[in-house]
């Protein structure tokens, strides 16, 4: 483990980096630097490290390794960074082998989610095909111990790590279950477990697909083909739902963006700075003749790459964008390796939509906190701040921050009552419970007696309501438990299908399939009247 001094020294070599100052982090990219800015930053390096030693040398306890991580990793590195954007990052060893993991889209290791509830670890559900699954581990499960490792006072994150393994290594696992007379041990073998971006993909309607895609992995566009060639030729719409979409990889965007555009149209642009790295134009590869009305459904969450889809179908005409405007994450980070086993992600470029929108929302003068979670989504058609832009055929688009949807849905507000029963896991709990006597097939209905039980565990669990309340919440309800139900029964897909069906954004969008219809067909014309040299070819 490095001595304390020398992470000071290594977070100092961290600020120059991010201040530009160290080319080679960039590949010898960077312009070089005039004297006067390289002794200011040698001075704020030498300022960084002076402090670091009176810390180290006068604090009122002795420092130890996990304190000075914490002030390294989680304070000086990020804090200098956030200075610049909120999206330049730094990874410590373990955020940055989690990033990994996260974008190769697999693991290894027995395939269960799991949270915290009462101060104990509990399984939410067993993914479909994985070791846990196939051993018959159960939602609602506790774990209790592992190879022989109590769980006491253990973190997601620790229990996590025990779970993991190499392929074909063995687990053992001791869970605690209601209604079981003693603990259950089960030796699992541990696998490769598959994470998906497509968490669910079925036919919504007669002829209409639906596509939930979560993030942008390596996967990512193979999984849309799939479900694509799923749906096969009876395919006659396709509504994609890109709500809380935090992003992903760029080229991934990009191939996926193929399978609706035509060969050569641009997906998206990379500008940098002048003289840094030349700017980059990414454009469908093979392109698809599929002539089937598209709706994206976007919400104040849907960001970065899910962005570049949204703009790119919108600005081709080739969908229509529905729901809120997106998040406006337009800066686009190189992450480079550093000694220590972490990463700096450092914005190189910004990214601009086929028309030349600036997804980028701006974040001058804006604390961290307002920048991710105080906005205003609120777009007057007159709105002399924001870009205007034109697409194909000439509709009106607008930039200077995020996608503006064609059309607007909010995000149904949740009641005081729903919220209550989501904190409390009422539904969670009620499943198990009624699982624990029960069956369900998937064609299960709520019913008079179902929800007379679920009445009797908010009595339980102490939960204050009025008839009204329930009455008003009640579709909601309805859905919530089913889709529990089914989940624990069938696995997590068929209670997504559950969600989805009684959704109302959803319901929503599935209407203006026949616009999306229309635009495509009026886009086409007017483009054709344009001849060959259209914007975005």
């Amino acid at each position: 483990m490095a001595s304390p001094t020398r992470r000071a020294l290594f977070s100092a070599t961290i600020f120059l980096a991010a201040c530009g100052f160290a080319g080679s982090l960039l590949g010898g990219k960077v312009a070089a630097q005039s004297a006067t800015d390289e002794s200011t930053l040698r001075d704020s390096m030498k300022s960084f490290t002076d402090v670091y030693a009176l810390v180290e040398a006068n604090y009122a306890n002795k420092l130890n390794t996990d304190q000075v991580d914490k002030a390294i990793y989680d304070g000086a590195i990020p804090g200098m960074l956030h200075v610049l954007d909120p999206h330049s990052n730094f990874y410590d060893p373990k955020s940055y082998a989690q990033m990994r993991e996260d974008q190769r889209g697999k693991y290894y290791g027995v395939g269960m989610r799991i949270q915290p509830q009462n101060n104990k670890i509990v399984v939410v559900a067993p993914m479909e095909g994985t070791p846990s699954y196939r051993a018959g581990i159960h939602p609602g499960d506790v774990i209790l111990t592992v190879d022989g490792k109590s769980t006491d006072g253990m973190d997601t994150a620790a229990v996590a790590s025990l779970l993991k393994g190499p392929r074909g290594t063995h687990v053992s696992v001791t869970m605690g279950r209601e209604g079981a007379s003693k603990p259950l041990t089960f030796d699992l073998m541990r696998d490769e477990i598959p994470q998906y971006s497509v968490d669910v993909a079925f036919m919504i309607r007669p002829g209409i697909g639906y596509i939930h895609v979560t993030n942008f992995m390596e996967t990512t566009s193979r999984e849309v083909q799939t479900a694509l060639d799923k749906f096969g030729p009876s395919l006659q719409g396709l509504l994609i739902d890109l709500r809380g979409n935090p992003g992903g990889l760029l080229n991934e965007a990009v191939n996926m963006s193929d399978k609706f555009l035509q060969k050569g149209q641009i997906v998206v642009s990379q500008r940098a700075r002048k003289g840094v790295f030349p700017d980059q134009v990414y454009t469908a590869p093979t392109g698809s003749d599929a002539k089937y009305p598209i709706v994206v459904l976007v919400n104040r969450n849907t960001a970065s790459a899910a962005e570049i889809v949204s703009g790119a179908l919108q600005d081709h005409d080739r969908a229509l964008i529905v729901g809120e405007t997106t998040f406006g994450k337009g800066l686009v980070q190189t992450v480079e390796p550093m000694p220590e086993n972490s990463a700096l992600a450092l914005t190189t470029y910004h990214y601009y939509t086929p028309s030349g929108r600036l997804i980028q929302r701006n974040y001058n003068n804006v604390s961290l906190y307002d920048y991710y979670y105080v906005r205003n989504d609120a777009l007057p058609a007159n709105d002399t701040n924001k870009e205007v832009k034109l697409t194909d055929s000439g509709r009106t688009v607008y930039g200077g921050g995020g996608i503006t949807p064609d059309v607007k849905i909010d995000t149904p507000k949740s009641t005081h009552l729903e919220d209550e029963l989501l904190q409390h896991r009422v539904f969670f709990d009620f499943s198990n419970r009624w699982l624990a006597s029960h069956t369900v097939t998937k064609d299960f209905q709520v019913d008079d007696a179902v929800i007379g039980q679920f009445k009797q565990m908010m009595v339980t669990e102490k939960i204050d309501y009025t008839d009204q309340d329930f009455a008003d919440a009640l579709d909601w309800i309805k859905a919530s438990i089913k889709s529990d139900l089914l989940t624990d029964q069938f696995g997590q897909a068929e209670g997504l299908r559950v969600k989805a069906d009684w959704d109302p954004m959803i319901q929503k969008a599935v209407t203006l399939l026949p616009q999306a219809q229309a635009l495509e067909t009026s886009a086409e014309k007017i483009v054709a009247q344009k001849g060959p040299d259209r914007p975005g070819n």
